[in-house]
């Protein structure tokens, strides 16, 4: 696997903050967003779980890669303790401030790891694979959750996240939602070269992709 790391300036301690990518692949937009928070003063370690390969315009061999992922919690949450283990070896890694930030598969990865117990202070996904909503699940789940999708997400529905959320709450855990009016899924992706939409229920918006990274950046700062 690889990945990408953004280093605050000065010599820390910093908070930590893991980021985990949406189907398609660790892209340029991710890494950019691992830089802007080490501009906020940030420690970011963005994970790759595709071993360096992204699967612009191929949907079906994304999927093909994706949904067995999915499928296979125990796989997720090693891959995602593996990155956790690198970003919180580096040097001005602050463990007592941690937090997660997930788009897609990525989202379901950080979430996994939220489950087993592992100490965030906050948990922001963007149409997340959603796990099952049981509430057992997430009693040593702690920090706050911010859950975000777009009203027109075929993938991740406002009334799944809802349901999720409620999961949650049952479990006694902070959480909040944004559902953003129009949005589809991948809402944040910017038509470039690559990120083309080539699938129903695909498309961007860029005022609510502006709208959703000012709701994570406020998370963070509220949280660490």
């Amino acid at each position: 696997m690889t990945g990408h790391l953004a280093r605050p300036p000065g010599a820390g301690p910093w908070p930590a903050v893991l980021l985990g990518h949406d189907g398609v692949g660790l892209d340029d937009y991710q890494r950019g967003r691992a830089d802007d928070l080490a501009e906020r003063g940030y420690l970011t370690f963005a994970l790759d779980y595709h071993g360096g390969r992204t699967f612009f315009g191929e949907p079906q061999a994304m999927l093909d890669r994706v949904m067995p992922l999915l499928a296979d919690p125990a796989r997720m949450s090693s891959i995602g303790r593996a990155a956790l283990d690198i970003l919180l070896a580096e040097p001005g890694a602050d463990d007592t401030r941690l937090a997660a930030l997930g788009f897609g598969g990525g989202g379901r990865i950080v979430l996994e790891l939220a489950r087993t117990g592992v100490s965030f202070k906050a948990v922001a996904v963007i149409h997340p694979g959603l796990p099952a909503p049981r509430a057992e699940d997430w009693a040593n789940a702690g920090g706050t959750f911010l859950l975000c999708t777009g009203s027109e997400d075929p993938i991740c529905t406002p009334a799944q996240l809802l349901t999720f959320g409620g999961a949650l709450q049952e479990a006694g855990v902070d959480w909040r939602a944004c559902i953003y009016g129009g949005a589809e899924h991948a809402f944040w992706a910017a038509p470039t070269g690559h990120r083309v939409p080539t699938v129903p229920g695909v498309g961007f918006h860029p005022a609510h992709a502006t709208r959703a990274w000012r709701a994570v950046a406020d998370l963070f700062s509220e949280s660490l």
